[in-house]
Parts: structure tokens; sequence; C-alpha cells
């Protein structure tokens, strides 16, 4: 594994720009693959994208399993007040709630991580 930590954050919602989400997987497994330290997190309306994702028939969910490992989960603010809580808790996904029930990219940067925000 190389000293790289990269924090891929996913903030775009899958209906607005699919083609954004998908190049923010691809560079995520793209440093997995390489054997970086790659995190995944979706925060403001990509709690939608992963909602979207995590179903088995979605074009990206093929993604979504190659980076299971690797997605560390989903603002929980962000999963209630975008109404997709059933469908990142169907998936296991994680809750992020380490900044007054949000999710911290500041944590993501004490951890380390250098972010790339799609």
């Amino acid at each position: 594994m190389s000293d790289l930590k990269i924090a891929v954050v996913i903030y775009e919602p899958i209906d607005s720009d699919s083609s954004r989400v998908y190049r923010g997987l691809k560079t995520a497994l793209e440093f997995k693959q390489a054997g970086d330290d790659v995190t995944v997190v979706f925060d403001g309306s990509g709690v939608e994208t992963l909602a979207a994702i995590t179903a088995p028939i979605h074009k990206m969910n093929p993604l979504a399993v190659a980076l299971k490992d690797n997605i560390r989960g989903a603002c929980g603010f962000c999963v209630t007040s975008h109404g997709v809580s059933d469908a990142v808790a169907l998936g296991g996904w994680d809750l992020l709630t380490d900044y007054k029930g949000e999710v911290s990219v500041r944590n993501l940067v004490l951890e380390g991580y250098q972010i790339l925000s799609f």
C-alpha cells in the first residue's frame, strides 16, 4: 500500500449529473486498485446517489459493490433530510454523524486524507 490517503466525497445527486458521480466512483476505484488508502463518503445531495446505486438493478451498482469496503457511509443528517433513510439502511451503509449529526470533512483531513469532491 502506498502512502496516499484519498477521500472521495460525492455531493452530486445521481439524477443531476450521473457522469460526475461515475467519475468520482471510478476515481476511487482507480486509487483502490493501485493499493492506495481510499475512502468514499456521500454528503449533501450525494446521499441520494448512494441510495440509488445500492439497488442491484442500478447501472452503477457494480461500482458500489467493488468499493463496498471503501465506502465509509453517508451523512446522517442528509440521509434523513433527503428522505433516503430506508434505502441507505437497506444497503447496510453507515450513517456518519461525527459533527453535530453530520459527516465531518475536517475529521477526514485530520486523519490525513486528501479530499476530492465530486
